[in-house]
């Protein structure tokens, strides 16, 4: 079989690129059907971009290389896409774009994007014995025990990381570009749930509640959400793309700031209720219980000197907290790190020590915030790609 250009990797980015790119197109995926990150995303309502994206929304060892692609296909041409297809859409939270009905519209219409471009994909296929050629690579395609040969004058690897190992998650882009000498910086899971040691907040499980958590002086004010196994919720995964083991992280619970001079206040009008009983007005009842076991919250708030309502303000605003790792691979959204940005064209996402072989979307050391970032690029990183192509 011979082609201008093999897509490796049915995901957000490779749809994309497959959907725009010219000439005879192969795309190839492992999994029974392509997008399946896209149809689990935003539960099943998929985040696929957001109103505020921006390059310092992203983490890079290079923070400048994204902002080519970026600025070359932005949120709002990808909201173009999505409103000449009839995709209803809204705004949830933070300028994150959801899906109205179902993630499985974006898949669709990227389906029929390809179908258009007369697109060649071939799923449940694994790709291998990849080789260069004086003016192309070779590849082996295996599917049922059927083994095809297939000649590409150029070549997009966009597998994506390591995340979410039960969708198909592999790390062969990594292995692509230890073969082809293409360093990859460090990687390690992003977006992903805090665990500490012995079940600290195992009876705190399923309450959540607003805080603004800071790790290596990166804040993110979103909800804090506790598990059987630690800390989740959105700003727990935005903090942990910035943390490193045994780093601390600072959790406020009291991001508006007010609690004293609203405590002094109520004093004066309800000295008599319990201190617990007024903090709950401002945090979960069960976690006013736990800093009960923590810290001296017995007595009335006529009880308490604005000394002492100091001291608990600056206790919920200051909570250090050393996490012993996080959920790992298994539940990270993403993967941080990846395909080295300096062996990389930022213009068209082409290797410089290759020539026709380009890595795009995940598997590239660009890692987006929380709530459709990492969409938005896997869209503008495609489209880099695929007008080069």
């Amino acid at each position: 079989m011979q082609v201008d250009t093999a897509i490796i990797g049915a995901g957000a980015a490779g749809m994309m690129c497959a959907a725009h790119a010219n000439g005879r197109i192969l795309l190839v995926d492992h999994a029974r059907a392509p997008g399946e990150k896209i149809r689990i995303s935003g539960g099943g309502r998929c985040n696929f971009t957001n109103l505020h994206t921006q390059a310092g929304a992203f983490l890079s060892e290079n923070p400048h290389f994204a902002k080519s692609a970026l600025a070359r296909y932005t949120q709002w041409d990808f909201i173009d896409l999505v409103d000449h297809h009839g995709i209803a859409w809204h705004e949830k939270t933070l300028g994150q774009l959801f899906c109205d009905t179902s993630a499985k519209e974006i898949i669709t219409m990227l389906r029929g994007l390809m179908q258009q471009n007369g697109v060649g994909l071939r799923l449940q296929t694994a790709a291998h014995s990849i080789a260069k050629t004086a003016d192309g690579f070779t590849l082996m395609l295996s599917q049922e025990g059927i083994e095809t040969q297939v000649y590409a004058k150029r070549l997009v690897i966009s597998t994506g990381g390591k995340s979410i190992p039960k969708m198909g998650a592999t790390g062969m882009a990594y292995d692509v570009a230890a073969q082809f000498g293409i360093s990859v910086t460090p990687t390690r899971p992003a977006l992903v749930p805090f665990t500490f040691a012995k079940d600290r907040f195992a009876a705190l499980a399923g309450v959540a509640t607003n805080a603004r958590v800071t790790a290596n002086g990166q804040s993110f004010d979103e909800a804090l959400l506790f598990t059987h196994r630690g800390l989740s919720g959105p700003a727990i995964l935005q903090a942990s793309s910035y943390w490193r083991d045994g780093d601390d992280v600072t959790v406020n619970l009291l991001p508006n700031g007010r609690l004293v001079e609203d405590l002094r206040a109520r004093r004066t009008q309800a000295g008599r209720k319990n201190l617990t009983t007024e903090l709950a007005q401002y945090l979960p009842a069960r976690l006013v219980e736990h800093f009960a076991t923590q810290m001296d919250l017995t007595g009335n708030l006529a009880d308490q000197s604005d000394a002492r309502l100091r001291q608990i303000a600056t206790a919920l605003s200051h909570w250090s907290l050393t996490p012993t790792g996080t959920e790992g691979y298994r539940t990270a959204e993403v993967t941080l790190g990846g395909i080295n940005t300096d062996e990389l064209s930022a213009k068209t996402m082409e290797t410089h020590k290759v020539p026709g072989l380009f890595f795009i979307g995940e598997a590239v050391d660009v890692t987006g915030w929380l709530g459709g970032y990492n969409f938005q690029w896997a869209w503008s990183s495609a489209m880099a790609a695929a007008q080069a192509l």
